[in-house]
């Protein structure tokens, strides 16, 4: 008996819900493919333009560019894992040690200025309980926070996890950089016939956007986080690379990074030095950075394909999180992506169609 339009139509609803429970019941494995498909997509544009450099007659073999890139991506991890992950961390242990200080400055100090400042009244405010209240809400979160890390750390399953995934990941990563044009053309060869020009359209735009705004955005956060790290460090700022690089991951989402970067910067700058200068020269640092990326990195490395709204990435990065854990968060851009271009093909097929069309006759 054929299928009607309508059972297949549901069948497909069907699938989609019976895969995204199955993506949720199996997260936790399905979390380091997930990660090494990422890496893999990162690499592969690099890999396509090494196979294509000739020397002399000599053309480099896939295998020998997958090499060339997979090492220089084990590089650059281990040095984020054995150098900036330490100095975040310890940075992240300083600040828990030296928030209670400066609750206690703005209570006392900072607090009645600004009063003083804007004409309110703080007669019947008790600046000493304001910072004791701050101080032990601080001292309960850090305690948990910490407690976390130890449990995880020390735990079991926990480090045997984390030594499966470490070793899992680059092997995984490998062969996928190694085989991805042939996985690509495996999906392209099982689409229907009928469909192919559109779906391999689809993918197309999907992959621009994905290009654009995870691999540029991706190298034009990690470049505003070394500018604002390296640029506060040379102005003395304490906890430096934790806010420039806190600034630059920020940056995912336009004029956010810059802001809290600003804003936290400052404030630290205030309590540390207390005087103008270097409050100047921390607003200097980061319009250098801002300048930069207007100026060069966006336009170089992101350019000027659409893009996901600044709402979308904050919506979609927030629900993965909510529905599938780390899996969503990491899964959550490149679904937007694909959500946002067949979104944009049924706007375009609606202002086609009779109905709107139709409309639009009438009110004329």
């Amino acid at each position: 008996v054929p299928m009607t339009s309508d059972s297949r139509n549901w069948l497909i609803l069907a699938l989609l819900v019976a895969g995204c429970w199955l993506v949720y019941l199996l997260a936790p494995v399905i979390t380091p493919f997930a990660i090494s498909a990422v890496l893999a997509y990162f690499g592969d544009p690099l890999v396509d333009r090494l196979q294509r450099v000739k020397i002399w007659r000599w053309k480099i073999a896939r295998s020998v560019a997958v090499s060339i890139v997979f090492v220089l991506m084990l590089s650059f991890l281990t040095v984020v894992l054995l150098i900036i992950i330490p100095l975040l961390v310890e940075q992240v242990r300083l600040l828990v040690l030296r928030l209670p200080e400066w609750i206690e400055w703005f209570s006392d100090t900072a607090l009645p200025w600004l009063a003083t400042k804007a004409g309110f009244d703080l007669k019947h405010f008790d600046s000493a309980e304001f910072s004791r209240m701050l101080k032990d809400y601080w001292r309960e979160i850090s305690t948990a926070a910490f407690k976390v890390v130890d449990v995880i750390s020390s735990g079991g399953m926990a480090v045997a996890a984390l030594i499966t995934n470490l070793v899992l990941i680059p092997v995984v990563t490998f062969y996928l950089l190694r085989d991805w044009d042939l996985l690509i053309q495996g999906i392209h060869d099982l689409l229907p016939r009928s469909m192919e020009t559109e779906i391999s359209q689809t993918a197309s735009e999907v992959d621009k956007v994905l290009s654009a705004f995870l691999r540029g955005q991706l190298m034009v956060m990690i470049a505003l986080g070394v500018i604002y790290s390296v640029g506060l460090s040379l102005v003395g700022l304490e906890f430096a690379s934790l806010i420039g690089m806190g600034a630059g991951l920020l940056s995912i989402v336009p004029y956010l990074g810059s802001i809290i970067g600003v804003l936290v910067a400052a404030g630290v700058a205030i309590f540390q030095f207390q005087d103008a200068f270097h409050l100047v020269m921390v607003l200097l640092v980061f319009g250098v950075g801002q300048m930069a990326e207007g100026m060069y990195l966006t336009p170089k490395l992101v350019g000027d394909q659409i893009g996901l709204h600044p709402v979308t990435v904050i919506f979609a990065v927030l629900a993965g999180g909510q529905l599938f854990g780390f899996l969503g968060i990491l899964l959550a851009l490149p679904v937007a992506a694909v959500l946002n271009v067949l979104v944009r093909h049924m706007r375009e097929k609606y202002r086609r169609s009779n109905l709107y069309n139709s409309q639009a006759d009438e009110g004329g």
